[in-house]
């Protein structure tokens, strides 16, 4: 595993491309109603990345996929297609995966959403998702493992009777959209690669409501639970600092 360690400088130009990425999903953020369709929504962040923000959609091209986002409803764990068939009801609980690619560097991000009127369970879900995903956050410094981070997800899910999905993970990121090092949402406090300044990667728990299992749908992309029961996610790109760690890819509601 070969790790890079990104300067200063290019950490900035990380962030800016992470900022950007969360400028599309504050900018989407009122148009994720009942009734829309996750094409329309797609649509959206397309026009304001290559209109607003003279950037490049990062997910287009990668690995043939063709559109802006992964858009993923209820049991859609993640990679979801925006379709013009797939339209938003009330009750549904959303995930919007966005890249953006500016001057070579990639910011990656996601956030869910509540659709319309939301059932309790689903509220929860939602929230202890986004819970494993800041107690992550918390305890990243340099002199960590990178097995610490999973513990406090699971540790956490588990805690609320969810289940962690285990085959898909975050990244490292750069100027290369998947790099080194995979990072597992799951795993034991103390073991794994040590976490290092410089170090820059996504955390994005996906946690599921019943069992971890996941299956791969005819498309190729589409991954959902395997029992049918819903998921949720939650995904930032991060920055290991000297005393800790910086969130590239933070949104003006948020508070770290």
């Amino acid at each position: 595993m070969n790790i890079s360690l990104k300067s200063p400088q290019e950490i900035q130009k990380l962030k800016e491309a992470g900022q950007l990425a969360a400028e599309v999903l504050e900018i989407v953020s009122p148009f994720v109603k009942p009734g829309i369709s996750t094409y329309e929504l797609d649509e959206i962040c397309f026009k304001h990345i290559t209109e607003n923000q003279n950037a490049i959609p990062g997910n287009i091209g990668y690995n043939g996929y063709e559109k802006t986002t992964c858009i993923s409803v209820n049991q859609v764990i993640c990679h979801g297609i925006p379709s013009k068939n797939k339209i938003l009801k009330s009750g549904d609980i959303v995930n919007i995966d966005v890249t953006v690619l500016k001057d070579g560097w990639f910011g990656d991000t996601s956030k869910m959403f509540l659709v319309g009127k939301s059932k309790p369970h689903n509220e929860k879900l939602v929230k202890v998702t986004q819970e494993c995903l800041y107690k992550a956050i918390e305890i990243i410094k340099p002199g960590k493992y990178f097995g610490d981070i999973g513990s406090v997800i699971q540790t956490h899910a588990e805690k609320n009777f969810y289940s962690v999905v285990e085959d898909y993970c975050g990244h490292g990121i750069g100027k290369v959209y998947h790099e080194d090092p995979q990072v597992l949402h799951f795993g034991r406090s103390g073991t794994g690669k040590e976490i290092k300044e410089g170090m820059c990667f996504t955390i994005e728990p996906m946690i599921n409501q019943g069992s971890k299992y996941t299956k791969l749908l005819s498309d190729g992309w589409t991954v959902e639970t395997k029992d049918g029961r819903n998921s949720a996610q939650w995904e930032h790109t991060i920055a290991v600092t000297a005393s800790g760690c910086e969130v590239l890819t933070k949104r003006s509601e948020e508070n770290f």
